[in-house]
């Protein structure tokens, strides 16, 4: 299982260039291109809008406006995300309009020639405007447990701002659209959601979702970034190409994609902790004020997993959390790795630290202290018990592997001497649950084809972008089935081949998929072992399909063999799979029941260097031990880790995501938005799987899902580089916000 090379293998296609994007499948010669018209005002209302400078450019086919479009100018499911803006705008970079010209140039030249003019109308950018103007999204949020007027004997309180972020992925925003010859039109996207694209399509088209085939095959990057936001550019795109007959493409510029989609919500917390002398904490309260944007979008989901994570990896007796969604005049924040759990993640850690250091306790003896044990301490905030909790064990040897002790010793001595760099080192431990809180996205099917030469096709509705899912899908179906993993040809997403597939997202796309693949194969297994066992005469228990060949005794008849001889039995080579995660269920109106299926445990020791004077810092070692249950493909795994904890990395400390007063988007290109490099590796890097991790829920060959949980171990860093700011200014220290910007340490290091 260590190395799985398939038909599907993304990793040898990435490296030699061959990987195709939609931006390199040819188009039909003749093909038209779009680019959009952006608004200039945070909130308006259009009074006029000439745009025939732009019909009359070189190279323009035709304008479309919201007036042209047949069924609904909606591109969410909730209702509230306009296509196009009709008369009022409500975020600076909203689109107006969309140009179709014969080159991509030409499109993008003339949607800066419009003449609108428009009247300001009262706007709120920021948490702070919102909560003046009492601009809620919807009502409050709440989980809360247990009595919060209990005494407490100590009780510390503070305030954290935790910014937003990119998402920056390497493909930008894309949609090819191409009419077809029997009325269907057939979108190619770039999407995390095939399903959702094709039924906006075709309510924006006023048509049936039968009549619209959405294929994806692959992207270059999401994070949670194409989930939802990839439908309107898929919409515009099929607009275009319905109005005029051609095939059309729809690609953003990385400017127009930076100011036009959303970011991570940023937030705004406040804690108030009571606990006792040895740092037991006994109440918890914490506000989140989030800025939302101009829509819902999946504003509520990512609150809601925000509240379900407050408690990390802590037993908290009595607690009341609450989000606060304010709709604000900037891009509807959205998906994006971790999903609020992070920014939850950062919140409790900063009041544990608080905690820690009002007691002058080493905060890893504090979190330990406080961690989910046996029963009564096992049940989480909203209801759900812990049974899986290996917390204790991968803190032990963690601590034990990175010398942790040792090297706070050392860094104390250091800082002692060194009055310009101080170094900070510091723990972090992660519980996140694994399944989407809406239960009915916990689903997938899937469609397995066995050709006649022993060849096999697997499609599934999860999409690859970069993840390895087709590799991990491929490791399951060959696992499954007894046979060389080089039978297999993973196929790329489409909708007319596995229908209503809920997004790539949620880490849950390997679990969800992995058992709709085993389904299908299993029913295939048996049907082949059928044949074999009526044409050798012999008990179907005592045949197997294993290297390649269908094993009875001392009998063995290749796969390509059996196959034939099946199909010349006319059985079917072919079945579709279904999965539904079991014993899962969530009431979000009490927010009580079992939203996750299980959790995913890791934790992550980081050394950071701090030059005092300039507020620059570095990482210079990481320590990182992962819970992966029974890994199905360690390397991939290991990727993600990397990958997640990088990623992590940039939103604490170097990415900000800053708006002007009036609602411009500052941080509009790589040029003002800075993502972390090759350069920001730490010199030390140590990542290992916790081998003797297993999944005691019974999902595929008892692996874990991956993707988010370490993104969140990167939190690690921002709390080390509190403890350097603490050799200096310990009130400092416990102030710091996110990101960890040269600008925010100085200001923390201030007396």
């Amino acid at each position: 299982m260590n190395s799985i090379r398939s038909r599907s293998d993304s990793v040898r296609d990435f490296v030699t260039g061959r990987a195709q994007f939609i931006d390199d499948i040819p188009l039909p010669a003749g093909a038209f291109h779009v680019a959009l018209g952006l608004s200039e005002w945070a909130h308006a209302t259009i009074t006029s809008m000439d745009l025939s400078p732009v019909r009359q450019a070189p190279g323009v086919v035709c304008v479309l406006t919201a007036e042209d479009v047949p069924g609904n100018n909606r591109c969410s499911q909730l209702g509230d995300d306009p296509i196009f803006a009709e008369q009022i705008v409500e975020y600076n970079g909203q689109c107006l309009f969309a140009v179709i010209a014969r080159s991509h140039a030409a499109a993008e030249h003339a949607a800066q020639l419009a003449v609108i003019t428009a009247t300001p109308l009262l706007s709120a950018i920021s948490i702070d405007e919102a909560t003046l103007q009492q601009n809620r999204l919807v009502d409050p949020l709440t989980v809360q447990r247990g009595d919060m007027s209990v005494h407490t004997k100590h009780q510390v309180q503070g305030s954290i701002h935790l910014g937003g972020q990119e998402h920056f992925y390497m493909e930008g925003q894309i949609a090819a659209a191409l009419p077809e010859a029997n009325g269907e039109m057939r979108i190619v996207a770039s999407t995390q959601h095939p399903a959702e694209v094709q039924l906006l399509v075709a309510a924006m088209l006023g048509c049936d979702a039968t009549d619209v085939i959405v294929q994806c095959p692959r992207l270059g990057g999401g994070f949670g970034g194409k989930e939802t936001q990839a439908t309107q550019i898929a919409c515009i795109a099929g607009l275009a190409a319905s109005i005029t007959g051609n095939a059309c493409k729809l690609r953003l510029s990385r400017h127009d994609d930076m100011v036009l989609t959303g970011k991570r919500h940023d937030m705004r917390a406040h804690y108030v902790v009571g606990f006792d002398r040895d740092g037991l904490v006994s109440t918890l309260r914490v506000d989140l004020h989030v800025r939302c944007g101009f829509s819902a979008d999946l504003s509520v989901a990512v609150c809601t997993r925000a509240l379900l994570h407050l408690d990390n990896a802590y037993y908290l007796p009595n607690i009341s959390f609450t989000a606060h969604l304010w709709r604000t005049n900037t891009s509807s924040a959205t998906a994006f790795r971790g999903f609020g759990a992070p920014q939850a993640l950062l919140v409790v850690e900063s009041a544990l630290l608080h905690v820690a250091r009002e007691l002058q306790i080493d905060s890893v003896e504090l979190r330990a202290r406080n961690f989910y044990r046996s029963a009564p301490a096992d049940q989480t905030p909203y209801g759900m018990t812990v049974t899986d909790n290996i917390l204790q064990r991968i803190t032990t040897e963690l601590l034990h592997s990175s010398a942790y002790t040792e090297r706070r010793r050392a860094i104390a001595l250091m800082n002692a001497a060194q009055p310009a760099i101080k170094r900070g080192i510091a723990f972090c431990p992660v519980k996140f649950g694994i399944s989407f809180t809406q239960t009915h996205l916990n689903q997938a099917g899937a469609l397995v084809n066995i050709y006649t030469d022993g060849s096999i096709q697997v499609a599934h509705g999860g999409t690859e972008m970069g993840q390895g899912l087709n590799e991990k899908i491929a490791a399951i179906a060959a696992r499954a089935f007894g046979v060389s993993s080089q039978r297999f040809r993973v196929a790329a997403a489409d909708t007319s081949r596995v229908p209503n597939a809920s997004p790539t997202a949620a880490s849950v796309s390997s679990d969800l998929i992995g058992r709709a693949v085993e389904n299908a194969i299993v029913k295939l297994r048996e049907r082949l072992i059928r044949v074999a066992a009526l044409h050798h005469e012999m008990p179907e228990e005592l045949c197997t399909i294993e290297d390649d060949c269908l094993v009875a005794g001392n009998l063995h008849v290749p796969f390509d063999q059996l196959v034939r001889r099946a199909y010349e039995a006319r059985v079917s080579l072919s079945a579709t799979g279904y999965y539904t995660t079991p014993e899962i269920h969530f009431d979000n109106k009490a927010m009580q029941g079992q939203p996750f299926y299980y959790f995913v445990y890791g934790a992550a020791v980081s050394e950071v260097a701090v030059d005092v004077l300039t507020g620059e810092s570095r990482v210079l070692r990481v320590d990182i031990l992962q819970d992966v249950g029974h890994s199905l493909v360690p390397d991939i795994d290991r990727g993600q880790i990397e990958g997640g904890f990088m990623q992590g990395l940039g939103w604490l400390t170097t990415e900000s995501v800053v708006w002007s007063e009036t609602g411009r988007l500052l941080t509009d290109g790589p040029d003002t938005y800075k993502i972390p490099t090759s350069s920001d590796m730490p010199p030390t890097f140590n990542v290992q799987l916790a081998g003797w991790s297993t999944n005691k829920r019974d999902t595929v060959f008892l692996s874990k899902g991956i993707g988010e949980p370490p993104l969140l171990l990167a939190v690690s860093v921002h709390l080390a580089i509190r403890e350097a700011i603490a050799a200096v200014n310990p009130a400092g220290a416990l102030s710091l916000s996110a990101p960890a910007s040269p600008e925010a340490v100085l200001h923390a290091l201030s007396p």
